[in-house]
């Protein structure tokens, strides 16, 4: 329903840009802009969603009935990925056209935009430009921000439900015409484009459009593409555009799920940033944003080309926090999958496997090293044995084996967490807990040297029966070879370091050294410390015995019955000098 004017009032042909406005929601910011839009001289045609209860739709077009630059169009059905959004913009074009024969250029926006810059910079920009056409327009094979959708399919199979009302019949409709080989044929001479919604168009493009001999050939076909709002009238301008620009004029951002991002008071400085003419979606209740922005008059900006390039490294950011995350961190409002995040952790770690079995206090030298916090076994049967014996550490995680064993992985990755900026090792065997093995394996973070077989050192001076030692054996060894095998898959992504026992005990020094560098020692270069060695005196026999009880304990390598002493060479003493 549109307003007459009446002799005397405002011409309704002034100016030289013309607004379109479907407006669905929030329609006291709709009126706002409506009334801002206006104020600069641009006649507003609005379009309002018939889904919109009459009453409220009465009381938002008696609120504006006073303003002759703004009038309202026949009211059509919106839904998202339908037509009614086409026709919606068609019936209010048509409008501005028939009533506004000095608009020059028409612009498309919705409710929820906002011009960012003074409503004449706009103005005379297209001025400038008086037969250039803004509608991003590319085809599908260049079209790179299409998610989770369909791309050529949507113009060659029919869509006659409503993806958002009846997505099980959308779903199944789609796969039948797969399976049967149904597709449509397109009207001859188009090529399907796609593109941003929100355009600006010249009028003699879009009245090409509007009043084509083709168009209800083309609305027909358009009806059953699926979105066709970024494809109606990005398909047809190529066809009657004298000079396409390839953008839009309008600043929108979407995440990586394809929806819009909305735009809040703390953006103010980043929608400055763009230089864009108008922006959605703006938060209905971003008072902050509306103030500013509506009651801009000066011209600080004139001239200025749109930018928004200027902040695409800052959403190209909020998407890679959104999807990835910090390595490490898992929370309530974004608990990633495997497939979405670069590491399991936070930072760096080692892990060891044998080490604690073969030296004396190798966690206390280890540290004193390398400055590092080195734990115990931290997922051992009855606790986790934390450094210093403590029960609790950073984050109040407890020692409690039944808390860590609910959930190993969090166990693991809040540790690491928590200690940031603090180098941590730990222990770890064939007598652990081994849900948390597959994930040390797949995380880039871990550093894991293993000396396989040392269980066996302290099965050896035991005093238990020697029947129950060779069933504990063979289970370690059983659980070890599981895990060495993990370790060596192709999907591992730790660094990983095996050696045998028995090659490991012919020469210490050289592993020792290079798990020192890696884990970044306090004095690089030469031991000035080592560890002793456990008294390996009877363990050959030992594994003999093993043997002749039909056991074969392989993974300690080729170790010899009678077992030569292991002597630790000493640190080189410091040179001095003799005056």
């Amino acid at each position: 329903m549109s307003a007459s004017p009446a002799p005397g009032q405002q011409d309704l042909n002034s100016g030289t840009v013309g607004i379109v406005m479907l407006v669905h929601t929030a329609l006291d910011r709709a009126a706002q802009v409506a009334r801002h839009w206006a104020a600069g001289g641009c006649p507003v045609v609005i379009h309002v969603d018939r889904k919109v209860p009459q009453a409220a739709y009465r009381g938002f077009r008696d609120g504006l009935a006073q303003d002759q630059l703004i009038s309202f169009s026949m009211r059509h059905r919106c839904e998202w990925g339908t037509w009614g959004i086409v026709a919606a913009s068609q019936s209010a074009s048509e409008q501005m056209l028939r009533q506004h024969p000095g608009v020059r250029h028409v612009y498309l926006a919705s409710g929820s935009c906002l011009p960012l810059r003074p409503v004449q910079d706009l103005v005379d920009y297209l001025a400038a430009r008086p037969e250039t056409d803004f509608i991003e327009s590319a085809t599908t094979a260049d079209v790179p921000w299409i998610v989770g959708g369909l791309d050529v399919e949507r113009f060659t199979l029919r869509f006659p439900f409503s993806w958002k009302r009846h997505r099980y019949l959308f779903d199944r409709y789609v796969t039948l015409q797969r399976k049967l080989g149904i597709k449509r044929r397109i009207p001859p001479g188009l090529v399907p484009h796609m593109g941003s919604q929100w355009w600006c168009l010249t009028r003699k493009t879009l009245s090409a459009i509007l009043e084509d001999p083709e168009r209800p050939t083309h609305d027909r076909y358009f009806q059953k593409v699926w979105i066709p709002d970024e494809s109606y009238y990005q398909t047809l301008a190529r066809q009657h555009s004298a000079k396409i620009e390839s953008r839009s004029l309008t600043l929108s951002k979407f995440d990586f799920e394809g929806k819009p991002h909305i735009f809040y008071d703390d953006h103010l400085q980043l929608l400055r940033r763009s230089d864009c003419f108008v922006a959605r979606k703006i938060w209905p209740s971003a008072e902050r944003l509306y103030q500013t922005f509506l009651s801009e008059t000066g011209d600080a900006m004139t001239g200025v080309e749109p930018n928004p390039v200027k902040i695409d490294r800052v959403f190209a950011k909020a998407v890679e926090r959104r999807t990835r995350g910090r390595e490490g961190l898992y929370m309530q409002s974004r608990y990633p999958g495997q497939t979405a995040i670069n590491a399991v952790t936070a930072s760096p770690y080692s892990v060891f496997q044998g080490f604690a079995e073969l030296f004396e206090d190798f966690d206390g030298w280890l540290a004193r090293m390398t400055g590092a916090r080195v734990h115990g076994h931290l997922f051992a049967p009855e606790r986790a044995e934390f450094a210093g014996g403590e029960t609790m550490l950073n984050g109040a995680l407890s020692d409690s084996a039944r808390l860590r064993n609910y959930n190993p992985q969090s166990f693991l990755t809040n540790l690491i967490w928590n200690t940031r900026g603090e180098r941590q090792g730990f222990q770890f065997g064939p007598a652990d807990h081994q849900k948390i093995a597959r994930l040390i394996a797949t995380d880039p973070n871990a550093q894991v040297s293993v000396i396989s077989g040392a269980w066996a050192v302290p099965l050896s001076r035991s005093k238990r029966s020697f029947s129950e030692l060779r069933r504990i054996a063979a289970r370690f060894q059983r659980i070890e070879a599981g895990q060495l095998k993990m370790l060596r898959e192709r999907s591992t992504k730790a660094r990983v370091r095996i050696w045998t026992m028995a090659e490991f005990v012919e020469a210490p020094m050289e592993p020792l050294q290079t798990i020192l560098e890696e884990m970044g020692a306090k004095t690089p270069g030469h031991l000035s410390e080592v560890p002793s060695m456990v008294d390996l005196e009877g363990f050959g026999q030992f594994l003999q015995n093993l043997k002749n009880q039909g056991m074969h304990p392989y993974l300690m390598g080729d170790f010899p019955v009678e077992q030569e002493p292991v002597t630790m060479p000493k640190p080189p003493r410091r040179p001095y000098l003799v005056r």
